[in-house]
């Protein structure tokens, strides 16, 4: 029997299980648990016959691939990187929740970006529902020496999983699961989305527009304030990523400015002061390692060919070392 679905004006929402949703659960075929809608003004629900979904063979080493022992290991990579320029960053609009796609020099920001971490381990993505972040994760997946393949979950209906399900065992080794949350998304920025930053400080004062773009607490008109997309990111963060990260699996984040500030102010134990003077370039990769509970900030890898890069941890060191020999085997 079909199921029954009802949701709220927004169109988009992640699905979780009952009991603390993980990625690496989600994955896992077949799924047993009854699903719904987060958060709570979403609701759907279907039995484990009528949901086909992607198992946990993407994180699962194999013959043909290094070994990366994630299950085993007592840390792993977080790698954070703000989207690449967009067509509204370029015009200097304030862009906000709106779907905007990058610009051609924002795609050279994140191939870029791509080739900073072409040699650190990446287990599964998480990005944003929105297309400039996507285009940053799939661009920067260009340039991994693994040359596996980014796939994103659609798990926004039961149809949809279906007919996105990969059925080829060989294919699942070779790509890298997507999972596309409105959580991560940028703060919403109100009645101010898509007006000119200069023209709207001219209109409204320097000091109000500073307020709404800068302040921790105080929200643009209609918009959000970035304390609220800070409760919305981190607790994201939370309940999805950092179990993974517990678990050993390596995570690449795409997500926006705001969102990631969030994120950083949860990893760095910021202030709500500290936070709000925190600028990220677009297109640069930040580097964390998740070790017996803790975060450890590594800044930005410099490139593939920096050796320093990768000495920042043992276990760095040597997938480095497993991917130089894979391709040294490949040209012999």
């Amino acid at each position: 029997m079909a199921t029954t679905t009802t949701m709220s004006h927004q169109a988009i929402g992640s699905i979780v299980s009952h009991r603390p949703f993980k990625a690496s659960q989600f994955l896992k075929e077949p799924l047993n648990v009854p699903m719904k809608f987060r958060p709570k003004r979403f609701k759907i629900e279907a039995t484990a016959s009528q949901i086909s979904v992607v198992d946990n063979t993407f994180l699962s080493p194999t013959k043909n691939r290094p070994q990366v022992s994630k299950k085993k290991s007592n840390e792993a990579a977080l790698i954070l990187i703000r989207h690449g320029e967009s067509l509204w960053n370029e015009k200097n609009l304030f862009t906000g929740c709106v779907d905007v796609p990058l610009t051609q020099k924002g795609v050279g920001e994140a191939i870029e970006a791509g080739k900073k971490i072409s040699n650190i381990p990446v287990d599964l993505i998480f990005t944003s529902s929105l297309i400039r972040a996507q285009m940053t994760a799939m661009l920067a997946m260009t340039q991994h020496r693994r040359k596996k393949v980014p796939i994103i979950l659609h798990n926004e209906s039961v149809k949809a999983k279906t007919w996105s399900h990969v059925f080829s065992e060989e294919t699942r080794k070779q790509s890298i699961p997507v999972i596309a949350a409105w959580q991560l998304n940028e703060r919403m920025y109100g009645e101010l989305q898509g007006l000119n930053k200069k023209e709207t400080a001219e209109r409204y004062g320097t000091q109000q527009v500073h307020e709404w773009r800068r302040s921790y607490e105080i929200p643009p008109p209609k918009g959000e304030s970035l304390e609220m997309c800070a409760e919305r990111a981190v607790a994201y963060f939370e309940d999805n990523i950092k179990p993974e990260l517990a678990s050993g699996n390596n995570v690449m984040i795409a997500a926006h400015g705001n969102s990631l500030r969030s994120i950083i102010m949860y990893l760095d134990d910021l202030t709500s002061q500290e936070v709000t003077t925190l600028d990220l370039s677009t297109g640069v990769p930040l580097l964390y390692i998740f070790k017996e509970g803790k975060f450890m900030k590594r800044g930005s890898p410099v490139g593939p060919t920096e050796a320093g890069v990768y000495a920042y941890t043992k276990r760095l060191a040597q997938y480095r070392e497993k991917l130089d020999a894979a391709s040294q085997a490949t040209l012999d």
